[in-house]
């Protein structure tokens, strides 16, 4: 897709094409790094919580990973298209999503060890 005409008659620059792949691939590396996180917490980890605080952190990073996952080549293709024919990127909303999803993992494991 690199070598693809942009709406503006010049063909994409490649640096763009391939800072597009590599912002995939961190999304990905964000995935697998919740998902291993929902895996430790679930099962492997001997942490001394209340049933419902594991599998609710668990839980929310799994899916986390997940949405993140379906995510990551949707945006990845939108954002080469739009590239390809010269327009304009929007802001995405998943990483604000994500800041808060961790977030809100986070208070509930500061919760659950304060109690």
């Amino acid at each position: 897709m690199g070598s693809e005409e942009s709406g503006k008659g010049g063909p994409v620059d490649y640096r763009f094409t391939l800072a597009n792949e590599r912002t995939f691939l961190a999304w990905l590396r964000t995935a697998l790094a919740l998902l291993a996180g929902a895996v430790a917490v679930l099962h492997l980890l001997p942490l001394d919580w209340a049933r419902g605080q594991r599998t609710t952190v668990g839980l929310v990073l799994a899916l986390l990973a997940a949405v993140i996952a379906v995510y990551a080549p949707l945006r990845w293709y939108r954002v080469q298209r739009i590239m390809s024919r010269g327009g304009t990127l929007r802001m995405g909303l998943l990483p604000a999503v994500a800041a808060f999803a961790i977030f809100a993992v986070c208070l509930v494991i500061l919760w659950g060890n304060l109690r």
